[in-house]
């Protein structure tokens, strides 16, 4: 959601410019950051946990017990500490329909419901399971319910009283519209007017801005309503105000008569149901934005569990439901929190304020409220969500959700919305093409288009079986998704074919139509398509699915088979030249026989551009070590250094590294008579070393565990081992030699260089570089 009412930005938007909370270190360090935050959000959860108790028309002292509460115990057991938990915007359209239908009584014990459903699910460890739900439908609803706010909003400002449904919010307003209360409209077109424009002072020129952005650091909608209340009294307007009821007639949680359970007990069970998901996925959706602005890494399962204790505990305590809520988050981190302890002190004082500030709470006019409230709603309908919505080609899915939860309610909405997800889905997974072409020389080709299910298979067979037997085709593939049942389709019928005379090629666009270097790369500024999937290609790694049934040594000849075919005469010109020639790279790239390091993909080079040296853990024995040395690398080196005279080494490390990983486990310490493996892995034992002495880093992220760490710690001290062989140190000395420490990370695609001067490994950057120091860090 985007609510802009704290003068704060929205976690979308502040997910790369936020910065990182201030360290926890000893609570009185902590304090200097969480005390100022916590009275920040104070002062934007009191107004807003009014705002939406009078919108659900729960007691008003509803909103401050589930306020207190959302900080006091979500605060203290939250997986996201710096999250903050209140009453949740989303739920305003359910919790008021519990109340009109089965009193405030029974909303409370739905609250309570939901809160042990929601411990459950965190217990089960469900948490990520929440996420998978289509953000068309998350965004849906929440405009849906932000649309029926505003409706039912205005008609407090005009100075009446909103109606059971939107629907008849919208038949009744123009009869609103006709007679508006004037008091009740004056002081809520003031308090509209400032909460949009007191984030605009802050843009003031020259020294009016300056005062603006020091003026801004006080919430909008504090001011807001200060402003309305102050007005309201100094005119002497008489309007409704808040009706702050004593805490001795405060309701809690009760269960319905039995007969009341009996009848109604399948709606019951769906509202529980519909608050335990909107209220999780809003949090857990919360929670994942704010771990993007500080860099965190929460657990959701465990804030899930804390969001089901706070729900529980506002529930019996006659409070709103609870959710984490993106103002109040957002609000908190660019206050400077550092702990959990912000959120909990931020409860502490909703407490003080309900107990001590009871007068002049009662004195905030309710059109004040209902202005901060229709806010809330309108900023719930973002159009970058549209836009985004729209650019993923599911906006059929968010405006049908929308129309359904303003016209049906939430549930229903919501339903109606991942139905149509589903059908859209589906629709999607079988709007398959096939063309088949004849040519003038008797050939075939056949086109697909569209991803290829199982749902397309027949479709699929029936044009395969108009090409006649012996016929050469070519079958060309847009590279969209291929599953097992159509894979197995087409081979089959590949193979039967050729078994009666005729010859296939099977091609992506990509291949057809693409412009290839003699390497096979694509060159720069050709379009590379919407997928870059090589679906015909016996790339295992590739596929979705498990070949263990087919024979290595076929695959592997349908590869090269597939070379000749395709890619040898690409390249046949540029061989023949280097088989005459001779060979004259100017690189030494020693990296990990990994089967995954690619390394003409990774560094985009062809025939003759690399002397390529390949070993287990990319390891450089250091010369005359008894045991341990192996001659094959130091006369790669040798060779590379003195016969090709290479201007530069690379050494190349990666994640997930196996050798790594053994060396961790002690595998070169075990007893007994050593293995060829176990000597080799003792070249090693000085990454291990260095690992304890000072681990290599990242420069734009932190180190995701041992296995990295000693990974890029390895190149590190590969590099220093190199430099102890007498020909790279004489040419390294002469300036004609220059030494590269790179990482690959799989998981990210993303390789980085190593700067000698700082120690750290840097990303390696797509755009091209744009300075000395840039190049010399690329340079390494």
């Amino acid at each position: 959601m985007t609510l802009d009412l704290s003068s704060a930005p929205t976690p979308s938007d502040t997910t790369d410019h936020a910065p990182p909370p201030a360290p926890p270190g000893r609570i009185g360090t902590s304090l200097l950051h969480d005390l100022p935050a916590s009275l920040a959000v104070f002062l934007i959860a009191v107004p807003f946990a009014l705002g939406i108790a009078l919108a659900t028309g729960a007691p008003l002292t509803a909103g401050l017990v589930a306020a207190a509460v959302g900080g006091l115990v979500a605060g203290l057991l939250g997986g996201t500490p710096l999250q903050v938990s209140g009453p949740s915007a989303a739920l305003t359209v359910i919790t008021a329909g519990v109340i009109a239908q089965f009193g405030w009584q029974t909303a409370c014990a739905v609250t309570v419901a939901a809160g042990l459903l929601q411990l459950l699910l965190g217990t089960l460890r469900v948490a990520r399971a929440a996420l998978a739900v289509s953000p068309a439908i998350i965004h849906g609803m929440l405009a849906g319910v932000g649309l029926t706010i505003a409706i039912a909003q205005l008609h407090v400002i005009l100075g009446g009283s909103p109606q059971s449904s939107a629907l008849a919010d919208l038949i009744a307003l123009p009869g609103q519209l006709a007679g508006p209360h004037p008091p009740a409209l004056i002081v809520g077109l003031v308090a509209l007017s400032v909460l949009y424009r007191w984030p605009r002072l802050r843009r003031l020129p020259g020294r009016a801005g300056r005062i603006g952005a020091a003026l801004t650091r006080v919430p909008a909608a504090l001011v807001a309503v200060a402003a309305a209340t102050a007005l309201s009294l100094g005119a002497g307007f008489r309007m409704a105000r808040v009706e702050l009821p004593s805490w001795q007639h405060h309701e809690t949680a009760s269960l319905p008569n039995g007969s009341v359970l009996a009848a109604h007990w399948p709606t019951l069970l769906g509202l529980v149901l519909t608050v335990t998901a909107v209220a999780g996925v809003e949090s857990l959706l919360s929670s994942v934005a704010i771990d993007r602005m500080t860099h965190r890494t929460g657990d959701l399962n465990r804030e899930l569990r804390a969001q089901g204790a706070a729900n529980l505990c506002s529930g019996m305590l006659g409070g709103l439901p609870v959710a984490g809520g993106a103002v109040r988050s957002t609000a908190n981190v660019q206050a400077g929190a550092a702990t959990r302890m912000s959120a909990v002190l931020h409860g502490c004082w909703v407490v003080v304020a309900a107990v001590a500030l009871t007068g002049g709470l009662r004195r905030i006019p309710l059109a004040a409220l209902a202005a901060l409230v229709l806010v809330v709603g309108v900023q719930m309908v973002s159009f970058a969500h549209i836009r985004r919505v729209h650019r993923h080609r599911e906006f059929p899915v968010y405006l049908v959700t929308v129309l359904g939860v303003v016209l049906l309610g939430v549930p229903l909405g919501v339903a109606l919305g991942g139905t149509v997800a589903v059908l859209l889905a589906l629709y999607r997974l079988t709007r398959a093409h096939v063309d088949v072409l004849a040519e003038a020389d008797g050939a075939h080709a056949v086109r697909t288009h569209g991803p290829l299910t199982f749902a397309a298979v027949p479709k699929l067979t029936r044009a395969l079986a108009r090409i006649p037997a012996g016929a050469r085709v070519t079958v060309c593939h847009d590279g969209s998704f291929l599953d097992h049942a159509a894979y197995e389709a087409l081979h089959t019928w590949r193979v039967s074919h050729q078994a009666s005379g005729g010859q296939v090629s099977m091609l992506t666009d990509r291949q057809a139509d693409e412009a290839l270097d003699p390497d096979g790369t694509v060159r720069a500024g050709s379009s590379a398509g919407p997928h870059r999937c090589r679906a015909w290609t016996p790339w295992v790694g590739h596929h979705c699915i498990e070949q263990g049934d087919s024979d290595p040594h076929g695959r592997l000849m349908d590869g090269v088979r597939g070379f000749q075919l395709h890619t040898a005469p690409l390249v046949r010109h540029d061989l023949a030249r280097l088989a005459r020639d001779g060979q004259a790279p100017s690189q030494l790239f020693l990296t990990c026989a990994d089967s995954r390091m690619v390394t003409s993909m990774i560094t985009n080079s062809g025939p003759g551009d690399l002397f390529t040296v390949r070993n287990v853990g990319n390891l450089v024995p250091a010369p005359h070590e008894p045991g341990a040395a192996d001659d094959s690398v130091a006369a790669a080196v040798q060779y590379a250094v003195e016969a090709l005279e290479v201007g530069s080494i690379t050494i190349c490390g990666h994640s997930g590294c196996g050798a790594m990983k053994a060396l961790l486990d002690g595998v070169h310490e075990q007893s007994g008579p050593p293995s060829p493996l176990t000597r080799w892995l003792r070249n090693g034992r000085g990454s291990l070393a260095r690992l304890r002495r000072v681990p290599a880093e990242f420069a734009d992220r932190p180190v995701a565990d041992l296995v990295e760490q000693l990974c890029i710690t390895n190149v590190v001290q590969q590099l220093d081992q190199l430099l102890a062989n007498p020909a790279v140190e004489r040419r390294v000395a002469e300036g004609a030699l220059q030494l590269v420490g790179m990482y690959f990370d799989f998981a990210t695609a993303q390789a980085y260089v190593l700067d000698r001067s700082s120690g750290r490994f840097a990303p390696v950057s797509a755009e091209l570089p744009t300075g000395p120091k840039e190049t010399q860090q690329l340079a390494a």
